[in-house]
C-alpha cells in the first residue's frame, strides 16, 4: 500500500511517500498550491494530513484530492494516558508512535528539537505517559536577545562552542550550546537509569545538530513524524478492513 503522509506545520510543509512502511521519498513545501502539483503528480492508496496551521474544512476547500485529517478523534495503535489529551500536539504523539516503527518492543524516549524540545515517552507496554516541554534553541536566542537591554541575537554554533567564552558573543554561544546539550543528555541519561533497555530517537528541525550523539540506544531520525503518522494512517486504514 502506497501512503502519501503530509504534516503541515507553522511555517512549511513536510511531506513523504511511505510504501509498506518503508519511505520512498520526501518533500519540503512552502505553499499548499506546491502540495496539490506535488500530489497531482503520485499515484497512492491513501493520504494523511496532519496540520497546525488550517483545520479539516480549509484544507478540503484548497486541496484537489481526499485525505484522512489526523485529529483527537484517530484511533491510535497506543494507548493515551495522557491526562489532558486534547492538549496535546498531535505531533508530540506522531513522534513517539515513529520510534516504534524502529523499536517494537520495549520502553522508548523521543526528544523532538524543534520550536519546543520536547521528551516523549512509550512504555513497554505501548502506553504514552507524556514528557516535558522546555524552550527550543532559536526561542532561547531570541529570548536572551529581546528581555535584555545589550545582549545581542546570536546564531547558534553549528560547530561548537569553547567551554569558557572570552567574549559576550563567545559565552551566551557557550551557554546556549552546553546548556542544550547537557539538558538532553541529562535527561536521557535520567530515563536510562529508571527504565532498563530504554532506546532513545532524537527528531526535528535541530535534530542535526545533535547527530555526533549517534549510539546505541541514541539514534537520530530527524523525519520521525512522518513515519508515525504513517503507522496511524496503516493502524486505521487497517481497522477499517477488519
Amino acid at each position: 500500500m502506497d501512503n502519501f503522509i503530509i504534516d503541515i506545520g507553522n511555517s512549511r510543509i513536510k511531506a513523504a511517500r511511505f510504501r509498506d512502511g518503508t519511505m520512498l521519498a520526501d518533500w519540503s513545501l512552502m505553499e499548499l498550491s506546491e502540495l496539490n502539483r506535488l500530489a497531482g503528480q503520485l499515484d497512492v492508496d491513501q493520504v494523511l494530513i496532519s496540520s497546525v496551521k488550517w483545520g479539516r474544512e480549509e484544507l478540503e476547500q484548497a486541496l484537489d484530492f481526499a485525505f484522512v485529517y489526523f485529529d483527537y478523534e484517530t484511533l491510535l495503535p497506543v494507548e493515551n494516558r495522557y491526562e489532558t489529551p486534547f492538549t496535546l500536539g498531535l505531533d508530540r504523539i506522531a513522534a513517539v508512535i515513529g520510534a516504534r516503527c524502529f523499536q517494537e518492543v520495549g520502553p522508548v524516549l523521543v526528544v523532538d528539537l524543534g520550536t519546543c524540545i520536547t521528551f516523549e515517552f512509550l512504555d513497554s507496554n505501548n502506553a504514552y505517559l507524556g514528557g516535558a516541554i522546555s524552550p527550543g534553541i532559536q526561542m532561547r536566542l531570541e529570548a536572551m536577545h529581546r528581555q535584555t537591554a545589550r545582549l545581542p541575537l546570536v546564531s547558534w554554533p553549528e560547530a561548537g562552542a569553547p567551554l569558557i567564552g572570552q567574549n559576550t558573543i563567545a559565552c551566551m554561544q557557550s551557554g546556549m550550546y552546553h546548556g542544550v546539550q547537557h539538558e538532553v543528555l541529562g535527561t536521557i541519561q535520567t530515563y536510562q537509569k529508571r527504565f532498563e533497555n530504554l532506546g532513545v530517537y532524537i527528531c526535528g528541525g535541530d535534530a542535526k545538530y545533535f547527530e555526533s550523539l549517534t549510539k546505541d540506544p541514541i539514534f537520530v531520525i530527524p523525519n520521525l513524524v512522518l513515519f508515525g503518522l504513517n503507522r496511524i494512517l496503516t493502524y486505521n486504514v487497517e481497522k477499517l478492513h477488519a
